[in-house]
C-alpha cells in the first residue's frame, strides 16, 4: 500500500514538473530504514541532465519523503 501512494506521488510530481521545463528522466534506487524497504523507479527532475546534478535534486527530493538515495543508475534528456 506505501509503494502504491509513493509511485502515485512520484506520478504526480512528474506531470506538475514535465509541464513547465524541459527536464530529466532519472532511474534510481532509494531506501526506508524501520522497516527496511527499496524502492527502484523513475523520476523528472530539472536541470541539468547529468549523474551529479541529478544526485543533488534527487537526495532534497526523496528525504523530504523520508527516503535515502542509493544510486542513481541512469539519466535521460526528456
Amino acid at each position: 500500500m506505501k509503494q502504491m501512494l509513493f509511485i502515485t506521488t512520484v506520478v504526480l510530481s512528474l506531470a506538475v514538473a514535465g509541464s513547465a521545463q524541459a527536464a530529466c528522466v532519472v532511474e534510481y534506487k532509494a531506501k526506508r530504514d524501520n522497516p527496511l524497504e527499496l524502492f527502484f523507479d523513475e523520476t523528472t527532475i530539472k536541470g541539468k541532465c547529468t549523474k551529479s546534478a541529478a544526485k543533488a535534486a534527487l537526495s532534497k527530493k526523496l528525504s523530504r519523503k523520508g527516503l535515502k538515495l542509493l544510486k542513481v543508475l541512469s539519466v535521460k534528456k526528456n
